[in-house]
């Protein structure tokens, strides 16, 4: 097992991408800490790791409050002694996408920047203080393929503060891991194309124009990202940090 023995906190993990890393982290062997705002949704995730025979605790935390992350945290290291792993999979309000700039209040476009900035800045500060005490750690980011358009998706797609959101978040990961990187904490950003099981409602159209921009003619699913993170969090990555993860199916190409 990659992760056999590692404790993991993932926020978020009541979501989809959360939810799907937060069992492949525990089928590789972690014990995971899952932790959103909705009870119900981390439930069904805990179930489902349980059920499988993984480990995993439910605790309600709101990811923008530095109080409740600080506090839980705290928690699960009097529990488990320490925290190896850090992943964000809290949603950044990709709703607010589709209106052009010059028509998009001052509002709408700062709310996903503003959100995921804070979020990924106080989850990863906040492991990472434990992290330097055990001189070991990884923290995980969450992007997308709206953070390096080309110009033809840029034209297709009004993606709002999104892409400013996600191309800041990656920058923050390059920072953080410059930072930590001594004191043997790797920092990596995931970033992924839009992953057709997160849709609701499915829209064809998109769908095959997203499709005919990557290089395999395909989107990527929930068990390659989150596939992905585990190897990311596992000894097998101790080389790589400050990098940003191209998980894209070859839509993006750097």
């Amino acid at each position: 097992m990659l992760l056999k023995d590692k404790i993991a906190v993932v926020y978020g993990a009541g979501g989809a991408i959360g939810g799907a890393v937060a069992r492949a982290f525990a089928e590789e062997g972690a014990s995971v800490f899952l932790a959103g705002r909705s009870l119900h949704s981390l439930q069904i995730v805990a179930n489902d790791i349980t059920g499988a025979g993984g480990v995993a605790r439910v605790t309600r935390v709101d990811a923008l409050n530095q109080s409740e992350i600080d506090g839980h945290l705290d928690r699960i290291v009097q529990h488990a002694g320490k925290v190896d792993i850090s992943f964000n999979a809290i949603g950044i309000r990709r709703d607010l996408q589709g209106t052009p700039l010059t028509k998009m209040t001052q509002e709408d476009f700062m709310t996903p920047i503003l959100t995921g900035v804070k979020t990924h800045f106080l989850t990863s500060t906040a492991a990472a203080k434990h992290m330097i005490k055990q001189n070991s750690g990884v923290i995980i980011t969450l992007s997308a393929s709206s953070s390096a358009l080309s110009g033809r998706d840029r034209t297709y797609h009004l993606t709002g503060g999104f892409a400013t959101a996600c191309a800041a978040i990656e920058e923050y990961t390059r920072s953080l891991a410059g930072e930590l990187g001594s004191k043997s904490i790797r920092v990596v950003s995931l970033r992924s194309e839009a992953i057709q099981e997160t849709w609701k409602p499915d829209i064809p159209e998109v769908k095959a124009y997203l499709e005919e921009g990557t290089a395999l003619g395909r989107l990527p699913t929930l068990k390659e990202v989150a596939d992905t993170a585990v190897f990311i969090a596992s000894d097998r990555a101790s080389a790589i940090t400050g990098a940003i993860i191209n998980v894209t199916c070859g839509s993006i190409m750097d």
